[in-house]
């Protein structure tokens, strides 16, 4: 599929089968190949559309991330940008203040990795082409993980937590920045109205792509609970695992140690 670079007049309906696949991929259904597709087409407007769709909010749960993070106890050491996409949460890190240390920016969508390159210098941020599900670090390799609206994109959750427990030196902390449903039902109104009416309408507006922001609604709706993701992180091995809600509930932060 050829990516649109340039954003069309305007965002007409998406066709029935579009819709179809991507309410498929959202519920685990040939998710893998569709959101490496779907992303590698959307990487000219990604960045755009993160920061026009959240009216920039998502630059401060990026901050409160990193910071849960505790990057500032090994300020030296090797950090996993997981599923990186361009690269944001890689090139904040780098960026902080005492910081010395490198990241390895992960994401199998390589042109949105190619879209954020140039955002560090590569001696302290690298892109690398990787699932995953499969990861090209040693065990006990690394000093902290952190993924940023991207762990529900993975196919297999309960063979990707594993796997990330795997690459981690012990001691070292996973944090998960990720959307959420608000539990407080005007707020959920709302926000449920913005996510399936407005999200969608812009998104392919200026993305150009048809389905790419109804599924991104639909993941979110697919994906667990705040106490579920808990859970499950416990069971791939995590230890001391805590969770905090941002923002009336639209996100959500979740730590687990190694």
């Amino acid at each position: 599929m050829a990516r649109t670079t340039d954003a069309p007049p305007h965002a007409p309906s998406p066709p029935a089968d579009a819709l179809t696949v991507a309410a498929n991929a959202a519920q685990g259904e040939g998710k893998r190949e569709y959101v490496q597709r779907m992303f590698s087409d959307i990487a000219p407007r990604y960045d755009l559309l993160n920061h026009v769709l959240s009216l920039n909010i998502d630059k401060r749960w990026r901050q409160r991330a990193l910071r849960a993070l505790g990057w500032t106890d090994r300020p030296t050491g090797t950090f996993l940008d997981l599923c990186a996409g361009t690269l944001d949460v890689g090139a904040m890190l780098v960026k902080q203040q005492g910081f010395k240390g490198f990241v390895a920016g992960a994401d199998f969508a390589v042109p949105m990795l190619q879209y954020g390159t140039g955002k560090a210098p590569r001696a302290v941020l690298a892109p690398v082409g990787a699932d995953a599900l499969q990861l090209p670090f040693a065990p006990a390799s690394l000093d902290g993980a952190i993924v940023a609206f991207g762990i529900r994109n993975v196919a297999d959750l309960d063979a990707g937590l594993p796997e990330v427990w795997r690459v981690l030196r012990p001691g070292a902390r996973f944090v998960i920045l990720e959307f959420s449903t608000p539990r407080f039902a005007l707020v959920r109104a709302a926000y449920l109205a913005y996510f399936h009416h407005v999200l969608p309408f812009v998104g392919r507006l200026v993305s150009g792509h048809a389905s790419a922001y109804t599924y991104l609604p639909m993941s979110v709706a697919n994906f667990p609970t705040e106490e579920t993701l808990a859970e499950r992180m416990r069971a791939a091995g995590f230890s001391t695992v805590t969770w905090e809600r941002l923002t009336l509930g639209i996100a959500a932060i979740h730590t687990g140690t190694v």
